[in-house]
C-alpha cells in the first residue's frame, strides 16, 4: 500500500496537479481499498488539523509581514543595506544578501523574499552589467536566510507539527542565519571580483550617513528583537507574539512612517488571505495523507529500514539529510515540513539529536531543496521573473552551492550554533 501511495503522489506531481491535491488524492487507496475506514474520517482530519492553537501564529505572522511591507519598511531596509555593503565588490549582490537577512524578520518566507528582491533589485543589477544567471543565483540563495531569522514560517510549522518550542526555534535560528549571511557574502565577493562586478557606491559611507539610515530603519530592525525579548521574559507565546506584531506593524505604519493608508491595509489583508489559503490547504491535505501513512505504519517501516542500513547516529542524520534534499527538489517547503518531518523526526530523536538543532537543520535543507533542479520552487520563481534558463542558473549557482555545503557542514559539526542562544536566554 505504501508503494501505491508513493507512486500515485509522484504521478500526480508529474502531470502537474497542485501539491495540495496530490497529497489528498494519493491517500484515497487507504480509505477505499482497505475498507476498514469510512471516508468521513478524511473530512474529520481536515477539520481537526486546523484546530490546533499554535497554528494561530501563522496567519498573524503572515499578516504582520504584509503590513510591514505596505508600511514603507522595504524601501528603508534597501537603503540601509546599500550603505552597509554597497561599497564592496559586487555591491548590489551584497545588498541583496544583507537585505534577505533583514527581510527575514518581515516576510518569514524564502519564496516571498526571492520574488520581492527579483522584482526590486533584478532590473538595477542588469543595468549595472551583472549576468542574469548570476543575479538569479545570488537572489535565490540569499532568500533561504529567511528560513532561520524569526518569524520564519517554516520554523513555526516545524514547531507545530513536531511539538517543539517555537520560541526556542526562533532564538536558535539567529546565529545560523548570521553565519549563512556571512558565508554567502564571501562567495558573492569572490565571484564578483572574478567577473569584475563593480561596487554600487564609490566609497564606504560616513558614520553619520550610516547612523541616519539606521535610525530611519530602526523600527523594522527591532522587529525580531521584540520577538526574542518577548519569548525570553514570557511576555507572550508564539500565537500572542503574532498578534503583538500585527499591532506593532500597524502602529509603525501609521505613526512612525505614516505610509500605511487604508488602501495599503486592504492590500495587506488581500495578500495575507492568498498566502494563508495556500498554507492552510497544504496543512489540511497533509493531515489526511499523514493519517493514512500512520495507519499503514509508514513511520515504523521507514525507521526500521533506515536503522537496518546503519545505527550510527551520524549515518542516520546524513541519510535523513539526503532524503530532505531530494524531497525538497519536488515539494514546496510547507508541504515538505508537514509531510516528511513527522516521519524523520522520531528517528533523529531516537538517535539523540536535539530537536531545536534538528529543526534549524531541516528547515534550511528543505529550503535548499527549493534552489535545485528539477522543480525547485525558489529557483523557478527567480528564473521566471528574471527570464533566466535553469541550465544557466545551475552553472552560475555552483559557487553558492559550495558555500552552502561548507556552511552546512559547520552547522552539523557544531550544534551549539543553534543551541547556545536558546540555552542561554530561554532557560
Amino acid at each position: 500500500m505504501l508503494l501505491l501511495i508513493a507512486f500515485l503522489f509522484i504521478l500526480f506531481l508529474m502531470i502537474g496537479l497542485p501539491v495540495a491535491f496530490s497529497l489528498m488524492l494519493s491517500a484515497i487507496p487507504v480509505f477505499v481499498l482497505t475498507g476498514t475506514m469510512p471516508t468521513t474520517i478524511a473530512i474529520q482530519k481536515m477539520v481537526t488539523a486546523l484546530e490546533k492553537v499554535p497554528l494561530l501564529a501563522v496567519p498573524f505572522f503572515i499578516l504582520a509581514g504584509n503590513l510591514m511591507n505596505e508600511a514603507g519598511i522595504t524601501e528603508r531596509l534597501v537603503r540601509f543595506s546599500r550603505l552597509l555593503t554597497g561599497w564592496m565588490a559586487g555591491g548590489l549582490a551584497q545588498v541583496s544578501i544583507v537585505l534577505s537577512m533583514l527581510m527575514g524578520g518581515i516576510s518569514g518566507s524564502a519564496v516571498a523574499d526571492a520574488s520581492m528582491e527579483a522584482r526590486l533589485l533584478g532590473p538595477s543589477m542588469r543595468e549595472q552589467g551583472y549576468a542574469p544567471a548570476f543575479i538569479s543565483a545570488v537572489l535565490a540563495f540569499g532568500s533561504i536566510i529567511t528560513a532561520t531569522i524569526p518569524p520564519s514560517i517554516g520554523l513555526i510549522l516545524f514547531g507545530y507539527i513536531n511539538e517543539v518550542s517555537i520560541g526556542r526555534l526562533f532564538v536558535g535560528g539567529l546565529l545560523p542565519g548570521l553565519l549563512l549571511t556571512a558565508t554567502l557574502m564571501l562567495a558573492a565577493l569572490l565571484v564578483s571580483r572574478h567577473h569584475g562586478y563593480a561596487p554600487d557606491l564609490p566609497k564606504p559611507p560616513s558614520l553619520r550617513d550610516l547612523g541616519q539610515s539606521f535610525v530611519d530603519s530602526v523600527w523594522a530592525l527591532m522587529f525580531p528583537v521584540f520577538l526574542v525579548i518577548g519569548f525570553r521574559f514570557g511576555f507572550f507565546t508564539a500565537t500572542e507574539a503574532g498578534v503583538f506584531l500585527v499591532l506593532y506593524a500597524i502602529a509603525v505604519g501609521l505613526f512612525a512612517y505614516r505610509e500605511l493608508t487604508l488602501r495599503r491595509i486592504i492590500t495587506a489583508f488581500h495578500n495575507t488571505m492568498s498566502d494563508l489559503g495556500m498554507v492552510m490547504l497544504l496543512i489540511m491535505m497533509a493531515a489526511v495523507l499523514g493519517y493514512a501513512m500512520t495507519i499503514e505504519r509508514a513511520p515504523q517501516e521507514i525507521t526500521s529500514f533506515m536503522t537496518s542500513l546503519t545505527e550510527n547516529p551520524l549515518g542516520l542524520l546524513l541519510i535523513v539529510c539526503g532524503i530532505l534534499v531530494v524531497t525538497g527538489m519536488f515539494l514546496e517547503g510547507a508541504a515538505n515540513i508537514l509531510l516528511v518531518t513527522p516521519i524523520v523526526m522520531p528517528i533523529l530523536n531516537h538517535a539523540g539529536f536535539d530537536p531545536v538543532h534538528m529543526g534549524i537543520v531541516i528547515v534550511l535543507l528543505i529550503n535548499f531543496g527549493g534552489l535545485t533542479p528539477p522543480v525547485g520552487v525558489i529557483m523557478f520563481t527567480v528564473c521566471g521573473i528574471l527570464d533566466v534558463k535553469t541550465s544557466a542558473y545551475a552553472r552560475a549557482a555552483i559557487p553558492f552551492f559550495l558555500a552552502f555545503a561548507a556552511f552546512f557542514a559547520i552547522l552539523l559539526a557544531f550544534p551549539w550554533l543553534s543551541l547556545a542562544l536558546p540555552n542561554a536566554i530561554m532557560r
